[in-house]
């Protein structure tokens, strides 16, 4: 396994997990990743930019060895942005693909070949990212964030193995888990979150950057070397 140097002691790592351990905030996962030392933390410089993808991707595969390995449910990775911090819902969604597609594409190139449990189709219900051969279900946070729970000082990229979800649901755990955290999400905002679905269901695509999309809603993302992809 590379070694990968995290972040977690940066100011802004401490500023992210101080956010995640307020009382109020509804995610009791990733409470439950951070409590069990399985939140690895790196801090990037700024969202717009492909600077750090080099640095992320291999903390990804990082954590795919770290889950094959001992399997342990609640395992994430986080990628807290220095900048930029004005960035309206639109324009964090806008980059968070931008980061998606670069960090796919190059995960192709090293030879990483999509997980064939999910579907690399944004517009399939069954979609995931891939990464290390792991399919993953990604949360962003940012300042202007329309949901209190995705609203956090700097941009961030949460990846969430989507195995654990599985995982969850052979333990018969996942339904607990979701309606622990829905609730705890309608007492902080007051309303449900419109754009939750199950895997399944729809797209989570749509789910990712925490901004409501109407039905017309066209995902950018395109997995060059995904089965049936032009080129692949």
């Amino acid at each position: 396994m590379r070694h990968i140097s995290y972040d977690n002691d940066h100011p802004l790592a401490r500023d992210f997990i101080a956010r995640v351990e307020q009382p109020a905030f509804p995610c009791v996962g990733a409470k439950s990743a951070l409590g069990r030392g399985q939140m690895d933390i790196l801090v990037a410089r700024d969202l717009r930019s492909a600077w750090d993808d080099l640095r992320i991707l291999p903390a990804l595969t990082t954590t795919v060895a770290k889950y094959h390995a001992d399997r342990a449910i609640f395992r994430t990775m986080v990628v807290v942005f220095e900048q930029p911090g004005d960035l309206c819902e639109e324009q964090f969604e806008q980059h968070l693909w931008a980061r998606a597609q670069s960090l796919s594409d190059k995960d192709a190139w090293v030879g990483n070949r999509p997980n064939d449990s999910v579907s690399a189709d944004p517009e399939d219900p069954h979609f995931s990212l891939s990464f290390a051969g792991e399919a993953f279900f990604v949360v962003g946070l940012h300042p202007n964030a329309s949901r209190p729970a995705r609203r956090f000082a700097n941009p961030a990229l949460v990846f969430n193995l989507h195995d654990q979800f599985e995982v969850l649901r052979d333990q018969q755990r996942y339904e607990k888990l979701r309606s622990s955290i829905l609730q705890r999400d309608i007492a902080l905002a007051g309303s449900i979150n419109p754009m939750l679905a199950r895997h399944g269901e729809a797209s989570e695509a749509r789910q990712y950057s925490g901004r409501a999309v109407d039905a017309g809603w066209k995902c950018p993302f395109h997995r060059a070397d995904a089965p049936g992809a032009l080129g692949a």
